[in-house]
């Protein structure tokens, strides 16, 4: 017997909304910074202004409704309860494809491009990274990238799907490189923003201007920038008292990496405050930063120093011009054995399917399309109703910020 899908509508209480929105407003401020820019982190004014906007404007219903407009699910995966949007293309010749997002993002990232892919072609599978969104939270550990990817394999099976692509950024292109190992068999490629790939020190005599700044704002990044994957993968806990507790503090914390990898005013208030509101509500504070204390080191070394495997499934490389690490084609071939597809683009920053959803759609269009004919059929195998993800009316559930909503 299939393991159960069950279908998900999101409905958060209103005590909920008024509890953020009173904690909002009984907010203790700090003194303004000492300087006038973003050295030391989110200007006071800026802050209190979007969290003003985010207590007296901010319209969660909207975005409620935008999430409940796409087929949301939940199956328990090696004991946790996976969330995943999962809209299907009408197109006979529809190729499979999960979408895996990082931090400080959620499936809300993917929601510009969910109908734009569908209508290219792709069955579209969005889920919550474990400890994030509406996702279960992690009771022991264990739950790193390697899982994730068991685990994403094991959900696109579920869904009866035998030939898929996997594509995402952050974590995503993590997970993605990952599932390239553990289910070659099954995919038909993976799609990476951007490849990560360690600079190749035989190149260091004959560096390109790209790769010198590719070089220089890794070193930035080490210097201004890693605060918080220090803290995230030493002391996650810790963080995550206020980041659960403190609207604020959690605004702050993800708003300044906003600021610091998008490309120019791509993202509005209300962008921001959806994204945000999937790691409030749920409070996930905590639990999406020990995904940090299970793998970065592992993904760190892979962008700087060492990347000891090879990946032989077709693969395709968009590089977007505030995306960091930037790895060089000649830098990430060492790692990619099938590059089929790369492109560097002219606009846009670290998260691409927010910023430029048009440019981001594009890049998988044409990726894909190399690949799409290529191995076994992608269509879905027949699966009861019960396990047929669209079909049938979905119970309406209480997504409480005081308890965990997706808990196995």
């Amino acid at each position: 017997m299939p393991a159960a899908i069950h279908p998900l509508v999101i409905a958060v209480p209103d005590a909920d909304l008024d509890d953020l929105r009173d904690r909002l407003r009984r907010t203790r401020w700090p003194e303004p910074e000492t300087v006038g820019d973003w050295s030391q982190g989110v200007p006071l004014e800026h802050l209190r202004e979007l969290c003003r906007y985010w207590a007296e404007d901010y319209d969660w219903r909207a975005t409620e409704a935008r999430l409940n407009a796409v087929p949301q699910f939940r199956t328990e995966i090696d004991g946790l309860s996976i969330h995943f949007l999962h809209a299907r293309s009408p197109r006979p010749d529809a190729l499979p494809l999960v979408l895996t997002h990082g931090w400080p993002g959620s499936v809300v990232e993917y929601l510009k491009v969910v109908g734009p892919l569908t209508d290219a072609g792709f069955h579209v599978v969005v889920p919550s990274l474990p400890g994030y969104g509406f996702s279960g939270k992690p009771v022991g550990p264990g739950w790193g990238i390697d899982r994730i990817a068991d685990a994403w394999a094991q959900l696109m099976a579920r869904l009866g799907y035998q030939r898929y692509g996997a594509a995402g950024s952050d974590w995503g292109t993590s997970v993605s490189t990952v599932l390239a190992h553990r289910d070659p068999a099954h995919l038909a490629g993976i799609h990476l923003v951007p490849p990560l790939a360690a600079p190749d020190p035989a190149t260091f005599d004959d560096l390109t201007p790209a790769e010198r700044a590719a070089l220089a704002d890794l070193e930035r990044a080490r210097k201004t920038e890693d605060g918080y994957s220090l803290e995230h993968s030493t002391r996650p806990q810790t963080v995550g008292y206020g980041l659960v507790d403190s609207p604020v503090a959690l605004c702050a914390w993800i708003v300044e990496k906003f600021h610091a990898w998008s490309d120019g005013d791509a993202l509005s208030r209300d962008d921001l405050l959806d994204n945000l509101m999937l790691y409030w509500l749920p409070g996930t504070g905590a639990s999406s930063a020990r995904l940090y204390w299970e793998s970065f080191a592992t993904v760190q070394q892979w962008f700087t120093s060492a990347t000891p495997d090879v990946v032989r499934v077709p693969t395709g490389c968009s590089i977007f011009p505030k995306e960091n690490p930037r790895a060089s084609r000649r830098w990430a071939e060492r790692r990619f054995a099938d590059i089929r597809h790369w492109n560097e683009l002219d606009r846009g920053g670290h998260f691409a399917a927010f910023e430029q959803p048009e440019l981001f759609t594009a890049e998988l269009v044409t990726f894909f399309d190399l690949v799409r004919g290529q191995g076994t059929s992608s269509g879905p195998a027949t699966v009861g109703t019960e396990n047929e993800p669209g079909l049938g009316p979905a119970p309406r559930t209480n997504v409480s910020s005081r308890t965990t909503p997706a808990g196995p």
